[in-house]
């Protein structure tokens, strides 16, 4: 069996539209994100993850062609508005965006003014990274929608796990200096003030993003403050050469990250030798999906060569599909109705829903510490011999956050 064929095995959605036969219609998608720089690696990623998607949703049904069209934005908002003018140009009829949420909040207002003078090239903008809370919350859009789960969601669900581990005294905060790491900061110090109070916060730092070549003084500072805990939003080669620099140094504090499992970190955290001492907070982890999930996890290794770390891409895909087809077109105009009322397993998990007051995805959460294989495991990552193992589970209905979100819908 192919590895399509696998995966047309393996990805399930709630519901599927049938109608007359009508001319295949080709939508094209233009991917914007990091692939060049320190943050290639996860940009590079994130576009694997959306062409195989395209191949598994063109190969499921004849309806709509996917066609996606890679652009490299350098994590920088301006080069993110002009990639995301030439792929308009292009024929983009929707827009992908994810690693960076400083690029999301030009992004999103450039959508908006965009739909808004050109209402036959309107856009549809899937957010499957960024996840600063402004941008569901006074920053929402009706045209854009985000299927990671946002900052302040992602920090809930660590510090409900982090209270339950009495051994964890002092944490070190060590954040990238933008919108998201100031608000991982900030929602850290407030949410475990409220569930752990004794837990003492030893330090508080931001390093410019992408920027930094060597985090030896940074985890100097740490192993000064006797922190035993860390808590870092970084991703890319932030959280890479932070948990490498802590490695050579012998630190032993537990890291509490968002983005360690992102390309080259199980490499990294396995060179550390900190079995189970370095945890993720994400959608879900190959080892426990279904057994779907798994098939479709095979075929996707085989296909692409690397493991999923973005299960929210395929989700989106699904979604994005479903309501195409619901609205029988690709049209912006028709899809967002349909998309805000999507309802649809998620890749791992029990439940998913875009809610439609800010557009928001909600899912089923996990936090995963990363260590030897063990049985019953069918995945390691990055050929090291360990795998994401999960330690905490919460429930879509537990992750609800509400939302100051007051949308401008279109008339």
């Amino acid at each position: 069996m192919t590895p399509i064929r696998q995966a047309l095995r393996g990805a399930v959605l709630i519901f599927s539209l049938c109608g007359p036969a009508v001319a295949q219609e080709t939508v094209k998608i233009a991917f914007i994100d990091p692939l060049s720089g320190g943050g290639a690696p996860t940009g590079e990623a994130g576009l694997r993850h959306f062409q195989y998607m395209a191949e598994v949703l063109n190969a499921r049904q004849k309806q709509f062609r996917f066609e996606v069209l890679a652009y490299d934005n350098k994590v920088n908002p301006q080069e993110t508005l002009i990639a995301a003018q030439k792929g308009i140009d292009a024929g983009a009829r929707v827009v992908v965006q994810g690693n960076g949420s400083s690029a999301a909040a030009a992004l999103t207002d450039f959508v908006a003014k965009h739909n808004e003078r050109n209402p036959n090239r309107q856009v549809i903008y899937i957010n499957y990274s960024a996840v600063d809370p402004s941008l569901t919350n006074e920053k929402c859009n009706y045209w854009h929608f985000r299927f990671d789960a946002n900052s302040d969601i992602k920090m809930e669900a660590l510090t409900s796990f982090m209270k339950t581990r009495p051994e964890i005294k002092k944490v070190y905060l060590i954040n990238q200096d933008y919108s998201f790491g100031q608000s991982v900061r900030s929602q850290a110090r407030a949410m475990l003030k409220a569930k752990r109070p004794d837990i003492e916060i030893v330090g508080d730092e931001v390093t410019p993003l992408q920027k930094v070549n060597d985090f030896a003084p940074y985890v100097a500072k740490i192993r000064a403050s006797g922190a035993d805990a860390v808590i870092t939003g970084n991703w890319a080669q932030d959280i890479n050469l932070l948990l490498k620099a802590a490695a050579e140094a012998g630190l032993q504090a537990g890291f509490y990250t968002y983005y360690a499992g992102g390309t080259g970190g199980p490499t990294v955290v396995r060179q550390t030798g900190l079995a189970h001492r370095v945890f993720e907070v994400s959608q879900g982890a190959a080892n426990e999906g279904d057994a779907a999930a798994q098939d479709f996890e095979t075929a996707f290794r085989a296909r692409t060569g690397i493991g999923s770390t973005y299960p929210r891409a395929f989700n989106a895909m699904n979604a994005l599909l479903t309501a195409m087809q619901a609205a029988g077109s690709s049209e912006a105009r028709k899809v967002a109705p349909k998309l805000e009322q999507a309802r649809l397993k998620p890749h791992i998990g029990s439940e998913g829903y875009v809610r439609p007051d800010d557009h928001q995805y909600f899912q089923t959460m996990f936090v995963h510490s990363f260590g030897p294989m063990e049985p019953g495991m069918r995945f390691d990552e990055e050929g090291t011999g360990w795998g994401w193992k999960m330690i905490g589970r919460v429930e879509t209905k537990d992750t609800l956050l509400p939302t100051t979100c007051r949308m401008d819908r279109p008339s």
